[in-house]
């Protein structure tokens, strides 16, 4: 593709705060307001002569075999034109992700309908991939060499596989105890740099922003606005596989809350530019031992949020206790009259077994999604009939030890594995297990075996 074909537009950086909203340049290579310490956006002069038959353009994309195409997030390239050049892209092909129906999960749920996203079928198996590629791009327009995350493991698989791709030097930031090993085995494979520090993720970031500051490292956390950026594509994408129908609801499960960020600055986009008539209400669903988005709004959106100081949940992807994008996502609610939610343990390891029964999977950060639809509809904050979306966020792949663990009854409540979780204990119990059953190396008992699993089946499809 020429750079003339590629889109221009003259974009800069803005400082979210409503008393501050000063203003950088796109090329400087800074994560915070520098008058203030706010987050920042990345915003753009529209022209709205070249949006013009927008949409059509990116249904008429999907026909190409040209990478930027085919790519779920260049596709919409016009709504992100800060790249100056198509040779700053780097793309895996991510997005291109499936939107299905999850009949057992909306029953579970109490919703006539249900679809989900998966965005754990990514190239690295994350929405992650979605943000990187834009990030990455920044990075090469800013002639960086390095790049560097904290991470509870989907982002830094993601920035590993980005930097190999663009010949960067990839280097990630992990906390001590729990981590999904399905994760960090990317992380190694595609030739990162992992540090594990003593502390939490919160710790991890701390110490990654503060590095980006004094090395010549280029920071890859949603703390910057442009990784952000193409996380947008997942609103844009979704759209289009609903040949632009906007749904009433989309649910996102709340860590670092970017994505909801994201998902908030794209359909106000869109809106604004009159691409579509109203926008979905956003909701974002926390594990109730790391929610500190839905701890401030219950107690009235009053002053700042109070971190989470040692967030639990063995949803590792949301053990997040200082969300970086707090406001952000606090602002995504407030645009699209949005709700928050949590829910337990026991809520997301069911939750995760019923998305299984779908033939879908997720990893269980990914199933907060349906848990706290489920407690949402049982509240009367969901009506029954409403068109919804939940977002899944990573693959089953990505955590099996916890899988395994929930279907055998031998899951723990800890990152040590020390105490047992068992129903006798009155703690989580393996609602939906599916374990392995011990059968004879005899015909007649496999027979018989056989005979009474297919005896079940419609209890499974009910």
């Amino acid at each position: 593709m020429p750079d003339e074909a590629f889109p221009r537009a003259v974009a800069y950086l803005q400082c979210i705060e409503p008393t501050c909203r000063a203003t950088y340049d796109a090329g400087e290579r800074i994560y915070a307001c520098e008058q203030c310490g706010g987050l920042l956006d990345v915003q753009y002069e529209w022209r709205q002569a070249r949006l013009t038959d927008l949409l059509a353009t990116f249904d008429a994309r999907r026909a190409s075999f040209h990478p930027h195409d085919v790519s779920g997030v260049w596709r919409f390239r016009e709504l992100f034109p800060f790249a100056t050049s198509p040779s700053q892209v780097v793309t895996l092909g991510e997005g291109n992700t499936p939107l299905w129906d999850a009949p057992r999960s909306a029953r579970y749920a109490g919703l006539k309908r249900l679809a989900v996203k998966h965005q754990g079928m990514n190239p690295t198996g994350s929405f992650k991939d979605n943000g990187m590629t834009t990030g990455v791009a920044q990075a090469q327009r800013l002639g960086a060499r390095a790049v560097a995350c904290a991470s509870t493991g989907n982002t830094s698989a993601s920035l590993a596989a980005y930097a190999a791709r663009a010949g960067m030097r990839g280097i990630v930031f992990i906390p001590g105890g729990r981590i999904a090993y399905g994760k960090l085995a990317q992380s190694l494979d595609y030739g990162a740099a992992t540090l594990q520090i003593e502390g939490n993720f919160d710790d991890a970031m701390r110490l990654a922003r503060e590095l980006a500051r004094t090395t010549p490292l280029y920071l890859l956390n949603s703390v910057n606005p442009f990784r952000l950026e193409g996380q947008k594509a997942i609103a844009f994408e979704l759209l289009q596989q609903r040949r632009w129908r906007v749904p009433d609801r989309i649910v996102v499960p709340g860590g670092n809350l970017g994505n909801v960020s994201a998902l908030g600055k794209g359909f106000k986009e869109l809106h604004d530019l009159g691409l579509i008539a109203r926008m979905p209400r956003l909701t974002v669903v926390q594990a109730e031992g790391a929610a500190p988005l839905a701890q401030w709004r219950a107690g009235g959106r009053e002053g700042n949020l109070i971190p989470v100081k040692q967030p639990k949940t063995l949803a590792t992807a949301i053990q997040i206790g200082h969300p970086v994008s707090w406001l952000k996502a606090a602002r995504a609610l407030d645009w699209t009259d949005g709700a928050c939610a949590t829910v337990s343990e026991q809520d997301i390891a069911d939750a995760k077994a019923v998305i299984g029964r779908d033939g879908i999977g997720c990893e269980p950060a990914s199933a907060a999604t349906v848990a706290g639809l489920r407690r949402l509809v049982a509240e009367g904050v969901v009506h029954p009939e409403e068109d919804t979306v939940a977002i899944l966020t990573g693959n089953a792949l990505k955590d099996p030890d916890f899988t395994v663990q929930y279907h055998t009854g031998q899951l723990f409540t800890d990152a040590e594995r020390e105490t047992r979780v068992t129903r006798a204990e009155g703690r989580l119990a393996s609602t939906f297990a599916n374990a392995p059953r011990r059968v004879p190396a005899d015909a007649d008992a496999l027979r018989q075996a056989i005979l009474d699993l297919i005896a079940e089946l419609p209890s499974l499809t009910e």
